[in-house]
């Protein structure tokens, strides 16, 4: 599969509910790397890159979030793969 690139902002309640924390956990299963953090907003951006099909199930992953998020929105973008990331962090 080819490399992809997606730049995603989660709306919603998604700050206080751990959302970054379980993010950063499930794009390690997937063996995505990237970031997320929390916006001023209150909302959630994230970038993830790896193989195409795991950054759609990570996409898909964010429609939900963990248990006590309650997403209404999931903005996608894609981006050209930059393979500069190490890992997947949260970041500040």
């Amino acid at each position: 599969m080819a490399n992809a690139r997606a730049h995603v902002v989660i709306e919603g309640r998604v700050q206080g509910v751990l959302f970054r924390h379980h993010t950063r956990e499930t794009a390690v299963r997937l063996g995505l790397k990237g970031w997320v953090r929390n916006c001023v907003d209150g909302s959630v951006e994230a970038v993830f890159e790896g193989d195409r099909e795991k950054v759609d199930q990570m996409i898909e992953w964010c429609q939900q979030g963990p248990s006590q998020a309650r997403v209404t929105r999931v903005h996608q973008t894609w981006d050209e793969y930059g393979g500069e990331f190490k890992d997947f962090s949260i970041t500040y």
